[in-house]
């Protein structure tokens, strides 16, 4: 008698009840929503065509799938970004993680995965240390699977997931605010600068705060990485001077924090996340290119 997988329906129930893990290891992997897709959607086809009676472990066999070809996709995407404009920050993910999530704990490992602070940092990581890292410290997954998954020793695993900690925790900011207090400058933030309140503006931002600001060249938006309190809010007081017509503002939830959506038309124009530490902001990052937040778009 055949199993559920054996069946193409079968197959479908499975693949769906592993696809938030899928998709999980696929964004943190790559930073792009549309590329995670893409790389969920071609471990589909692969699993619906595979001879899955031989399949003992579906879930490892996904997610072995899918790491692979997030490392394949993020070699090629690495060799791409050389020559992209300006600073490159990670595509804004709706992280409304709602009532399917079982407690506060958790709640917050998922958050702290995906947090652009995080995500940035994972971008200087080789793609096979990405890959431990991710599979190790946001799903928890054990070395010998990570080992079998990578086609790589045990011991080999251990050491490379021990380096990629390292140099993740010597350049990862580290930002443990209550999610309150971070809502809470954000709506101060924005009060601010939309009320043209440059004094305000400024007693909000650290004193060597940065903005990072991502166009890909498709937009308007600083090319190069802003320092300093007096810079940083100069510049957004200049660029948030007066009500633009048609635009609408909301504080929605991406990257496992507060983040302000800009709207023009009704379109996902602009998202600015801020980072916050001791009750100032430490770095404001802005996404402008179109083609990140088209998964934004109602």
């Amino acid at each position: 008698m055949g199993t559920d997988t054996d069946t193409e329906a079968g197959a479908a129930d499975v693949f769906e009840a592993h696809r938030p893990v899928l998709t999980g290891v696929a964004y943190r992997m790559l930073g792009r929503v549309s590329d995670a897709e893409d790389v969920v959607q071609e471990c589909w086809l692969r699993w619906s065509g595979a001879d899955r009676s031989a399949v003992r472990d579906p879930r490892g066999y996904l997610v072995r799938i899918t790491t692979r070809l997030a490392i394949d996709r993020l070699r090629q995407a690495q060799a791409r970004r050389e020559s992209y404009v300006g600073p490159w920050l990670p595509e804004p993910l709706a992280t409304d993680f709602g009532p399917t999530t079982p407690d506060t704990a958790e709640r917050a490992v998922l958050a702290d995965t995906v947090s652009l602070a995080l995500l940035v940092v994972l971008e200087s990581l080789s793609p096979l240390e990405r890959a431990v890292f991710v599979l190790r410290e946001a799903f928890g997954f054990p070395y010998a699977e990570i080992a079998a998954t990578l086609d790589r020793s045990e011991a080999a695993v251990r050491q490379i997931a021990g380096r990629a900690r390292r140099h993740v925790d010597e350049r990862r900011p580290r930002y443990d605010v209550e999610p309150a207090e971070r809502r809470d400058l954000t709506e101060r933030f924005l009060a601010a600068a939309s009320g043209g309140d440059l004094g305000e503006l400024l007693a909000l931002l650290a004193p060597d705060v940065r903005l990072v600001g991502d166009s890909g060249g498709k937009a308007k938006a600083p090319l190069r990485v802003i320092d300093s309190a007096d810079k940083v809010g100069r510049f957004l007081f200049a660029v948030t001077k007066g009500p633009v017509p048609g635009s609408d503002i909301r504080l929605v939830e991406l990257n496992g924090g507060p983040a302000l959506l800009v709207l023009a038309n009704g379109r996902p124009d602009t998202v600015i996340q801020l980072d916050v530490l001791d009750g100032r902001v430490q770095c404001v990052y802005i996404v402008r290119n179109p083609d990140k937040l088209t998964s934004l778009a109602a």
